[in-house]
């Protein structure tokens, strides 16, 4: 797709999902043992398969090896947290519900039902779709990308307000990068007692950060040739309680 094509594709369902797993440090698990929180101790396969690796002494241990062959008796939790700080951080959760497969000191997981909850609400993810798709290019590198924008570019995120439409903006006293993606970057604007998401599309997919400096770099010059809307209310103070 060259670049003077309109490219306003979002992830789907399932690279959504696949991108919180990929991007998650930490899983919490609950089983007929109880909730347990893991860090560090998942790992990913291509097709989306999740293995844990837990202590012996773990509850997880005995309950996978108890828990009937084939039946969903397990669910994994992962928490998509923007890197940001901004209000209602959690911008995503994954929930894979399964059973685990002892062996060789780790659990392999099977999952049954795969359930993506976003902001706008939660859809069943198909198994066989989110086995095929493909995290985000940029998943594993957001971070650093969004929390490198807020600290060293806050200019560039207030000029990159004049793409957003100026009712969006009313009452705003501060925007923050919330979330980029391949096909764009999304803001956050926050009100007093409130708050908003605005997306700004790429002109095509940025499908490694060497291309995503250049739609960002489009982004940018189209926000300086656009008139400048008023300016945020930085003095005003968030009260929300």
């Amino acid at each position: 797709m060259g670049d003077s094509q309109t490219w306003t594709a979002v992830p789907s369902a399932a690279e959504h999902a696949r991108s919180v797993l990929a991007a998650s440090w930490s899983c919490a698990v609950t089983a007929e043992g109880g909730r347990e929180e893991f860090v560090g101790a998942h790992t990913v396969a291509e097709d989306g398969r999740v293995t844990l690796e837990v202590p012996e002494d773990s509850a997880l241990v005995t309950a996978a090896i108890c828990a009937p062959r084939g039946e969903p008796s397990a669910v994994l939790e992962f928490a998509d947290v923007a890197p940001v700080p901004v209000r209602s951080r959690i911008r995503a959760r994954l929930w894979i519900a399964g059973w685990f497969v002892p062996g060789d000191g780790r659990l392999e997981f099977r999952a049954t039902r795969v359930v993506l909850r976003r902001p706008s609400g939660a859809v069943v993810v198909d198994l066989d779709e989110f086995a095929a798709a493909e995290p985000d290019p940029l998943a594993t590198a957001e971070a650093r990308l969004l929390t490198h924008l807020a600290d060293c570019h806050p200019d560039a995120v207030e000029r990159l307000t004049r793409l957003v439409d100026a009712e969006s903006l009313h009452g705003a006293v501060r925007v923050q990068p919330l979330a980029v993606d391949r096909h764009g970057l999304t803001l956050r604007i926050e009100r007093a007692r409130a708050h908003g998401d605005v997306r700004l599309p790429f002109h095509a997919p940025a499908d490694d950060v060497s291309r995503l400096t250049e739609r960002m770099h489009v982004l940018l010059t189209q926000a300086s040739a656009a008139s400048c809307p008023r300016a945020l209310q930085r003095q005003r103070t968030d009260r929300d309680g």
